[in-house]
């Protein structure tokens, strides 16, 4: 075994700085040698880094691991950021369901008021969304949320705002990482404890104001047409699961006051529980965390499923169409949340000129036809709504033409307003449930909006094939993977005919970024990434078809997807 692991792993057991509990943990690995060698290599083989976004681990002891003294550390650095650019301020935390969320928000708070920053703390598990409208609500100078989103039960991190609400980006982003790598001596980080900060008035609970804040923002900015709703809300019969995290209290309450009544919650679901004891994943993505509700949808003859993730950024739907339950994905959600907004904006006079939506480059193209044919204007970013709410920040700083109407990105993420700057999950369960409403008041399910859509638009067919690749070995194989995809030495793939090929790392249009763009001659693509978050390497394939009618186009799309996937698979395993 690599003798400068144990070294780092006896310094960590030795450190008074650490609690005993807390050094004890990684003696007793160490006094397991052999057999923990694995174990040991993971915790110790490098520092958590503090990646673009922020932290995110396997909960445990140890330098690559979520614990409360890499959030000190993590929050430490971003208090010597917020002193240099604004001299002092306040900040704003939350944090979801996961097990030791809480305490590492109030960690957190800790850090910020021994640097002489106020920590405004939500008094409850709150959604992302509404940590980011909360730093724009309290003017705050940044923001953390204690989240790992839909990653598995051991896992938790911590997501850096700035002043804007948004996810930090360059050069912020940089000067925190580098701060956070600069600290290398545990003393150096300031720390006092949560009731010391409240007695000082220096860590605040928040109060039910901010959050009626947000529900009234999104009547007012979200929702079309409030009274379709409240008229006829009770026509449409949902069904809702928050998956054990923090959607439950806004999804549900947002519902029954926009007038959706009929609103049915999974209770095996509903408590927050960070081991979510129901599902293998929290992710709103996977059909099976939407089973139980799905199961009684169809029980019930109910109209629609939603899921929301752990910290509710992230929407799943299941449509009951006409008693086959009918997953649609994030591209398709979008598409339908799109032509809904822009069709009733211009039924009603509401929709601005110059109206601008914002999407990730591997977010689809369908977006283009639908916004274009109202007069609108798309623009791509990199994967992440940082960079989208980077990009509308440099927009509103210019005073530019456009006036911003929604967001989104393919990974079930939507942004239908701008006053919180990070996809939105209880926003998009009200504005989802306006669309099913509005169409089945014409008769018609959201499976047969999507027709409608692709009728006039063509059929768009997007597919993600992600391939898993954990821990330290995993991390060489994602990076001999893209390093092959690089240097592909072929001029067709998968018996379609290379016409270009992107490297953002790059960074001639966008800023740098490790993915990768193959650009098909019959118009398709295909992109391929890393994942910022996850153990994981992203493969987006993008397919439109036009000839024949629309069950040809579907099963022609199919065919092409399926050949493309199989060829990536094919590929990677022998790399």
């Amino acid at each position: 075994m690599d003798q400068s692991i144990i070294a780092k792993a006896k310094q960590w057991g030795t450190n008074p700085y650490f609690a005993e509990v807390d050094r004890s943990e990684i003696t007793k690995i160490i006094e397991g040698l052999p057999g923990t060698e694995a174990d040991l290599t993971e915790r110790f083989y490098r520092d958590l880094e503090f990646g673009t976004g922020g932290l995110r681990a396997p909960i445990g002891m140890g330098q690559n691991r979520m614990n409360k003294y890499n959030v000190r550390r993590a929050t430490q650095a971003m208090s010597q950021m917020i002193i240099k650019n604004f001299g002092t301020g306040s900040a704003v935390i939350s944090y979801d369901s996961r097990n030791f969320s809480k305490e590492f928000a109030l960690e957190a708070a800790g850090v910020f008021a021994a640097n002489g920053i106020k920590a405004h703390v939500f008094h409850t598990l709150t959604p992302v969304p509404m940590l980011s409208f909360g730093v724009r609500y309290f003017k705050a100078q940044a923001g953390i949320m204690i989240t790992a989103s839909h990653n598995p039960p051991i896992y938790n991190g911590f997501k850096a705002y700035w002043n804007d609400g948004a996810q930090v980006v360059p050069p912020v982003d940089k000067e925190i990482i580098n701060a956070y790598n600069d600290l290398t001596d545990w003393q150096q980080i300031k720390h006092m404890p949560f009731e010391e900060a409240q007695a000082k008035g220096l860590a605040i609970w928040t109060d039910e104001k901010v959050e009626e804040a947000y529900y009234k923002m999104i009547e007012n900015k979200v929702v079309q047409d409030s009274n379709m709703c409240k008229t006829n809300g009770s026509q449409l019969s949902v069904v809702y699961t928050a998956i054990h995290g923090t959607g439950q209290v806004p999804c549900t309450h947002i519902l029954k006051r926009l007038g959706f009544s009929k609103t049915h919650s999974i209770e095996e679901q509903a408590q927050p529980d960070g081991n979510f004891p129901t599902v293998k994943s929290p992710n709103p993505e996977d059909p099976k965390a939407l089973k139980l509700a799905t199961d009684y949808m169809l029980k019930n003859n109910a109209d629609i499923v939603y899921g929301t993730d752990p910290d509710c950024d992230r929407l799943g739907v299941v449509v009951n169409h006409h008693g086959v339950p009918t997953i649609i994905n994030g591209n398709q959600i979008a598409a339908l949340m799109l032509y809904y907004v822009f069709k009733k904006k211009v039924e009603l006079k509401t929709l601005p000129e110059n109206a601008l939506v914002v999407k990730s480059i591997v977010t689809s193209p369908i977006q283009n036809a639908i916004v274009e044919s109202f007069g609108g204007t798309v623009m791509d970013t990199l994967t992440g709504f940082k960079w989208m709410a980077a990009l509308i920040r440099e927009l509103e700083e210019k005073n530019s033409k456009y006036n911003f109407v929604f967001a989104s990105e393919e990974s079930f993420g939507y942004m239908p307003h701008a006053e919180s700057r990070d996809k939105d999950g209880v926003s998009s369960v009200a504005l989802m449930s306006e669309v099913a409403l509005y169409f089945k008041l014409q008769g018609k399910n959201l499976i047969e909006a999507l027709d409608e859509i692709y009728t006039r638009y063509g059929f768009y067919y997007e597919s993600l094939l992600c391939l898993d690749y954990e821990g330290m070995a995993g991390a060489q194989k994602i990076s001999r993977i893209m390093d092959f995809f690089r240097k592909f030495p072929e001029t067709h793939f998968a018996g379609e005919k290379i016409a270009s090929t992107e490297d953002y790392e790059l960074g001639l249009k966008l800023p740098k970024s490790n993915v990768l763009s193959f650009t098909f001659e019959n118009g398709n693509k295909l992109f391929l990434r890393p994942s910022g978050t996850e153990p994981k390497i992203k493969f987006y394939v993008m397919v439109r078809e036009t000839e024949g009618d629309l069950a040809t186009k579907k099963a022609s799309a199919l065919k092409k997807v399926k050949v493309i996937e199989d060829k990536i698979t094919e590929y990677c395993e022998k790399i």
